[in-house]
């Protein structure tokens, strides 16, 4: 019985010592897709942007012929 007992606290001591390791969060894999999809996304705006203000351009040169 005094066996049992020691083990079963050993194991309970064990336990107790390996539970930080466990509760620790994992990093976040979400945060690098996103910053990856903003740098796509501003990519994908910049030649919008471009034909944007090449039109704005055009327009503000035809106005006063």
């Amino acid at each position: 019985m005094k066996k049992l007992l020691t083990l079963l606290f050993a194991l309970a001591v064990a336990f107790s010592l390996s539970m930080p390791a466990f509760a620790q969060e994992p990093a976040a894999p979400e945060a690098a897709p996103k910053t990856e999809k903003k740098k796509v996304e501003k990519k994908k705006a910049a030649p919008k942007e471009k034909k944007e203000k090449k039109k704005k351009e055009e327009k503000k040169a035809e106005a006063p012929k």
